[in-house]
């Protein structure tokens, strides 16, 4: 269960939520853009202070970040250095990449990923404008790769079965979490979908 914060919301209100849901998750991606290096610090101190273990956090992209506040990992995508790169001046962090097609999944694992986040697989307000790859494609991607697939977008605890059944070894998820009324309701519907 991998739970990536949406961007939409106030550090503190971000964080008070964290300290709810984060005994459900395995992993939380903070992926914020905009937050400033002074952001970054007062938010990774707020998370031991409220109990949440910095090797539950993945940072996106800054990996400068992920290395100071001894995060558990980083999160790459396509405009960040390559996984090989990564790996060898940072050897300690647990390195993922988001991967868009088999190409990019094999590619990505044969440069040293630990794990690979695909997607979108069904519609999702975030990317209102693109296709979801579907089931099939996340199957794809699964039986052509050897590290574990995280699957991402637009999925419910209703469709979490399915996504499993196609290779998945885990799913992320934003807004059906974070931005729920209820996120620790939210997340135990999830997590009763992972462990059913």
């Amino acid at each position: 269960m991998h739970v990536i914060s949406t961007g939409q919301q106030s550090p503190e209100e971000l964080l008070g939520i964290l300290e709810q849901i984060h005994p459900f998750t395995d992993y939380i991606h903070l992926r914020e853009k905009t937050w400033t290096d002074h952001d970054w610090e007062k938010a990774m101190d707020s998370l031991t202070q409220r109990g949440i273990p910095s090797q539950k956090i993945i940072i996106n992209q800054r990996i400068d970040i992920a290395h100071r506040m001894k995060a558990k990992g980083v999160q790459l995508t396509h405009q960040s250095i390559d996984p090989a790169t990564a790996k060898h001046s940072y050897g300690h962090l647990r390195i993922g990449c988001s991967v868009h097609s088999v190409s990019e999944a094999v590619t990505a694992e044969n440069s040293g990923a630990d794990y690979l986040v695909y997607g979108h697989i069904f519609a999702s307000a975030s990317k209102p404008d693109l296709t979801p790859k579907g089931l099939q494609k996340l199957t794809n991607v699964t039986q052509n790769t050897s590290v574990p697939v995280i699957a991402i977008g637009g999925i419910t605890p209703e469709n979490t079965p399915d996504v499993l059944a196609s290779g998945a070894s885990g799913i992320a998820v934003l807004s059906g979490i974070l931005l729920d009324p209820d996120p620790l309701e939210a997340i135990q519907r999830y997590q009763h979908q992972l462990h059913d």
